[in-house]
């Protein structure tokens, strides 16, 4: 089904690397710590390659029907827990469901408008590559592929709700909801002369020239006026403390990234912190064509029509030219530790997922039609997620190679 040559795919995953650092080298070095953690970590470091494959080999995006709105860049490290936004202005004067913590899909940089079946596909080989990382043989994680998919398909076509979340994903929602602004101020901030705050200079956030930050601050109050009337704070909440460049991410490592530290709610602990990122095209633009949004809108639009709770307070704006997402964080983010995961967990979880990227396609999608993925067509998935499991393991050993030399 797959031919290829690894060292080529590693070099071509070099050559993309260096040029989303361009403008700042230094995080070439620090994107290539991220992807040599293992073949997962690869995975996610290397969306715009794992559509490559599928131009190149079009049996591997073969598959059964379903269009809609998609995540671009599934797999399993692509969920965590969030502070969800409100479902309307009454709703939030109502009964502060802005507050709710929600365990869901939460980054569709990559998103787009195309086939189901790479969503699912690029899930279920992430699936493949975290399996030995989550404390399961290669016989256990096919088991465990399996049931992804059949929970996917009862989602997106039969409109079944996801299950009771499994016990590990409601444990760590109990554990962010109780965790506060302040702890998430202590994690990235540091108390200054005056008793104020501002952003801890380091391997995540570095300084960045006043002529940026002016620019940055413009920027953020554009974005700031395209809030609705039911998440748009005061002005004086929205008085900007300092601003430097973020450095997270793996797949977006290089791209233009701010934080923002604001007044917030006032005084030394009620300061709020926003990310502003430039987006451009999707992974998937040598394939399928991007909607006609701007990057960041098309990242909006995404969030809202495949979410049922979005994040709170995302918007967009531009600076120095380009399209930027903004979001504000928020003490009640988090991911699994896949590491930490007992083997009771494996299958609720991993059930859990389908149905959550399948409920996320149903309301992504104009309208529900076709005939129902059958036994035959997932277990045609699994072969290709297999195949490309495969080529993404040979893929990491040879990019460790290069970058080693």
């Amino acid at each position: 089904m797959l031919s290829l040559d690894p060292i080529s795919l590693a070099r071509r995953q070099v050559e993309i690397d260096r040029q989303r650092t361009t403008r700042f080298p230094h995080l070439f070095e620090h994107k290539v710590g991220r992807m040599i953690g293992s073949p997962l970590g690869l995975l996610r470091g290397s969306a715009p390659v794992f559509y490559e494959l599928l131009e190149r080999h079009p049996s591997l995006a073969e598959g059964p029907p379903g269009t809609g709105w998609l995540v671009g860049d599934a797999h399993i490290e692509n969920f965590g827990a969030y502070r969800a936004g409100a479902l309307s202005v009454a709703e939030t004067l109502r009964s502060h469901a802005e507050e709710q913590v929600v365990f869901d899909l939460n980054d569709f940089d990559d998103a787009f408008i195309g086939p189901w079946r790479f969503d699912v596909l690029r899930l279920t080989t992430s699936l493949i590559l975290g399996g030995r990382q989550m404390g399961a043989d290669g016989r256990r994680t096919l088991d465990l592929g399996q049931a992804m998919l059949e929970a996917y398909v009862a989602a997106v076509f039969q409109g079944k709700r996801a299950p009771a979340a499994p016990p590990v994903v409601t444990g760590l929602v109990d554990r962010v909801r109780s965790r506060t602004r302040r702890e998430l101020l202590d994690s990235r901030t540091e108390i200054v002369r005056g008793g104020v705050r501002r952003f801890v200079r380091g391997p995540r956030y570095e300084s960045i020239t006043p002529k940026l930050r002016a620019k940055a601050e413009r920027a953020f109050l554009k974005y700031t006026k395209k809030l609705g009337r039911g998440e748009r704070p005061s002005a004086e909440a929205l008085e900007v403390l300092d601003a430097v460049f973020r450095v997270a991410g793996t797949g977006s490592l290089g791209c233009l990234r701010i934080a923002l530290l604001v007044r917030g709610k006032g005084g030394r602990d009620g300061a709020w912190v926003f990310d502003m990122k430039s987006e451009g095209a999707p992974s998937s633009a040598g394939l399928v064509r991007p909607p006609k949004l701007a990057p960041a809108e098309r990242v909006c639009t995404a969030l809202h029509e495949s979410l049922a709770r979005p994040p709170r307070m995302i918007g967009v704006t531009r600076l120095r030219g380009r399209s930027m997402f903004v979001r504000r964080l928020a003490p009640q983010e988090d991911r699994l530790d896949l590491a930490k995961l007992e083997a009771t967990d494996l299958e609720p979880l991993a059930r859990h997922y389908g149905a959550l990227l399948g409920a996320a396609h149903r309301r992504g999608a104009d309208r529900v039609r076709g005939k129902v993925w059958t036994e035959k067509d997932r277990a045609g998935i699994l072969r290709r997620a297999i195949a490309l499991a495969g080529a993404h393991e040979a893929m990491y050993l040879a990019y460790c190679d290069l970058v080693r030399r």
